[in-house]
């Protein structure tokens, strides 16, 4: 009875251990999150094989409408509404350059193992930086509208563009556009898909892009210098090598030329009638400021964030980061602005000349602000200190022959007081430096 008994209890402790719910024993484990997508390619191959099927327009649009827009992803959603690609463009495309389209098809397939790369980069980010914000990219088609996009948090990339090579067959092309892609696909784009695309997240991550030379270089030298970080590859953009073998002769113009909001020969694209001009080299000098910063930093993950979250529409902000990168070691940044600052044009003198008591004559109507040397012919005014009150009723400015003049039409009224802000909104001596503003102040007699 006794054993009986026993056996009893063991059976019923069997029963009872099988109904506790085995869920948490038996679940998978978290999927890591899906950062990269290329789903829109498959969706656009199968369309382009449906369209290839019939010559009937209208079923060829439906076949695209239905494979493939109505199934696309946030990105080609992004892009469309971007680009504004309408369906009868892309299947006028895809009817007229087949030759185009066929050759490029098994190249959009090197995305596959990119995307790969591209998430453990991107997850090694995440380690590196827990508060990396969600984003995601995206490989899509934008019937070659652009190589890309950022909007938002998404990055959308045109795989027809991305990954093409000089082999593409760019013959039946409009002569423009194959011209441009031939150019275009030389440059070798398709080997470093993860460098560029990495390159494009990090934007994802930054706050403004900067309202000086320094704040742009510094934004897009982040993004350099960390995938070069996470991906152990660096961007294969050509200021980067040309950067390091001329670092010294740019640094010297760098800290000159810093402090400047908008500076084409920093930043423009290459002019195409001069081959040898290297484009974005303030890219360069960023990423070579974020390099020192990082090797004087004693804890790199706080470097890395620190480069992250900095608002480099903040002068003063990116002007402390430069200071801590020691990239001017010798040189403290209230040197370096006190020297830019020397090269700015100052107004030099205003006519009529306006009397010690500071009064002119009500019946004036014009202002003439004079400068040391040429300046672009480009200006405004604006209200000063006081607003509405003090504002006179001011015309459509000119510049004098030898641009070394503003003239500024005026309507005044007797025994008031005027002042306003003159020489901004893009007047700058010939070598680029922006006018000083000046305040001008007085009272009608």
């Amino acid at each position: 009875m006794k054993q009986e008994k026993t056996l009893k209890g063991s059976i019923a402790g069997v029963l009872l251990l099988a109904m506790i719910p085995l869920t948490g024993a038996f679940e998978a484990p978290p999927q890591k999150p899906q950062r990269v997508f290329t789903t829109d390619l498959d969706h656009f191959w199968t369309a382009y094989d449906s369209i290839r099927t019939t010559k009937d327009s209208l079923k060829q649009v439906r076949f695209f409408n239905r494979i493939y827009l109505s199934k696309g992803s946030p990105g080609l959603k992004a892009f469309q509404e971007v680009k504004g690609n309408s369906v009868g463009l892309w299947v006028s495309s895809i009817r007229r350059y087949p030759r185009f389209w066929n050759s490029i098809r098994p190249r959009t397939q090197l995305t596959k193992a990119a995307a790969q790369e591209i998430e453990a980069s991107l997850a090694k980010l995440k380690t590196l930086y827990p508060a990396l914000r969600p984003s995601k990219v995206y490989f899509t088609m934008g019937n070659m509208r652009s190589s890309g996009i950022t909007k938002d948090s998404l990055v959308v990339i045109g795989a027809e563009m991305a990954t093409g090579s000089p082999q593409t067959d760019v013959t039946r092309l409009p002569k423009n556009t194959a011209a441009f892609l031939s150019r275009y696909y030389k440059k070798g784009w398709s080997d470093d898909l993860v460098p560029v695309n990495v390159h494009e997240y990090v934007h994802t991550q930054l706050s403004g892009y900067g309202k000086s030379v320094l704040g742009q270089a510094l934004n897009e030298g982040t993004c350099d210098f960390v995938t070069e970080l996470v991906t152990g590859k660096a961007v294969p953009f050509p200021y980067l090598p040309y950067g390091k073998l001329h670092e010294a002769a740019l640094k010297e113009r760098f800290k000159l030329e810093m402090f400047i909001p908008v500076y084409l020969n920093w930043s423009a694209d290459q002019a195409p009638d001069d081959f040898t001009h290297v484009a974005d080299l303030n890219y360069y000098m960023g990423y070579a400021i974020c390099k020192a910063y990082y090797a004087q930093a004693l804890n790199k993950t706080q470097a890395v964030r620190d480069m992250l979250t900095l608002d480099y529409t903040n002068d003063r902000a990116v002007q402390e980061f430069l200071e801590k990168s020691k990239y001017y070691p010798e040189e403290p940044i209230r040197q370096l602005r006190e020297a830019f600052n020397q090269k700015q044009p100052d107004p030099t003198r205003v006519r009529p000349f306006v009397a010690e008591n500071g009064t002119i004559d009500a019946t004036t109507t014009q202002l003439t602000v004079d400068f040391p040397q040429p300046v672009s012919p480009y200006a405004s005014v604006r209200r000063g200190p006081r607003g509405e009150a003090t504002w006179p009723t001011v015309g459509a400015l000119r510049f004098s022959g030898d641009n070394k003049s503003v003239i500024v039409p005026v309507q005044l009224q007797p025994a008031h007081d005027y002042e306003f802000i003159v020489a901004e909104g893009g007047s700058r001596s010939l070598e680029d430096y922006p006018l000083k503003s000046y305040l001008l102040k007085f009272s009608t007699k």
